[in-house]
């Protein structure tokens, strides 16, 4: 084996072992053997992302295409970016549509018809995202990310039985697919199953907690900044069904929360309500006036931001989210309530 080959080699090990520093080392000794490889530019890409730097990401796959313009995943990993955590969808099909002009085998074809899917599920264009699910060749699918992905794809269009079929193999066929037991927990609970969805859940938390966080999370220090700044940035009439809360962090939901039904992913948890007044609307008990704790889950966050620039947005709307679902919305729907008696 030659030096550059040697160089990229070890490139996609330290990749494996989550080593990013070492991989991007790597990545450039090879490009300084050669300057014109796509290899190395994808391979420069492939940790970037990895790192959280979406843009550097996509200059480095579109520099790797510049040099082949057959680079097929290249093309594949730029699409996935562009997703998220960019959440360019247009751009993110168009890459996908480039690839599925090259594709060869029935595995190209399905990654970039899965990855145009979501593009256009991000787009909230279900129609389109039904005749691109037609498309995805039939299985039976020996890669467990495809039986997961496939079965998702069903799911996110409401064929809930499809997906349990399809998802359920893929958990088992890789034990170690958190997403796959995230998702596995989501079907079990639209079709009944309580005690299953907890254990799916439960899987997928432990596995989270396995992973553990992305390359490019920040310490617990700049946690505290950023819950700081949201909570700083909330609109006043927000704000003050959290003001004066006690904040505390944590990456994921604790396991007798997900068995009291939590959503492992949770990325926000309001807490230790206090009674409010009677609100003059005849309910039988008050609503909850504020929130004395608010628990931040870090590991769910910087998963939905996919980018250290995008954590303090995230956190934000997080908050925004869980304070209108627990405080205006229950107000809203009593007063409905209350005018149609």
């Amino acid at each position: 084996m030659d030096q550059f080959s040697a160089h990229l080699d070890r490139g996609w090990e330290l990749v494996q072992r989550g080593d990013t520093r070492g991989a991007a080392a790597s990545a450039r000794r090879a490009l300084e053997l050669d300057p014109s490889s796509p290899e190395a530019h994808n391979l420069l890409g492939f940790v970037a992302a990895m790192e959280g730097e979406g843009d550097e990401a996509i200059e480095a796959y579109q520099q790797a295409i510049a040099l082949d313009e057959t680079y097929l995943e290249a093309m594949l990993n730029a699409a996935e970016v562009y997703i998220s955590p960019l959440g360019d969808y247009d751009q993110a099909i168009r890459m996908c549509d480039q690839a599925l002009d090259l594709a060869e085998v029935d595995e190209e074809v399905i990654d970039a018809l899965l990855l145009k899917f979501d593009a256009l599920i991000g787009k909230a264009n279900k129609d389109d995202a039904r005749r691109v699910l037609a498309q995805i060749p039939d299985g039976p699918y020996e890669n467990p990310s495809h039986l997961f992905l496939v079965g998702r794809a069903h799911y996110e269009l409401g064929d809930v039985e499809k997906a349990r079929t399809l998802i359920e193999e893929a958990a088992e066929k890789d034990p170690r697919h958190a997403e796959a037991h995230y998702y596995l927990g989501l079907v079990r609970d639209e079709l009944g199953d309580g005690k299953g969805a907890t254990i799916a859940f439960l899987r997928s938390r432990e596995l989270d907690l396995m992973h553990g966080m992305p390359p490019w999370a920040p310490a617990r220090e700049a946690w505290e900044k950023s819950a700081a700044t949201a909570f700083a940035q909330l609109n006043p009439l927000l704000s003050k069904y959290v003001g004066g809360a006690d904040v505390y962090i944590s990456d994921v939901p604790g396991v007798e929360l997900v068995a009291e039904g939590v959503d492992p992913r949770a990325l926000i948890l309001l807490d230790g309500f206090d009674a409010g007044e009677d609100d003059g609307l005849g309910t039988e008990r008050p609503l909850p006036a504020r929130a004395s704790r608010v628990f931040i889950y870090a590991l769910n966050v910087a998963r939905q931001a996919g980018q250290l620039a995008a954590i303090d947005g995230e956190l934000l709307s997080a908050l925004e989210r869980e304070i209108t679902a627990t405080f205006l919305e229950p107000q809203q729907s009593e007063r409905s309530a209350k005018e149609m008696n």
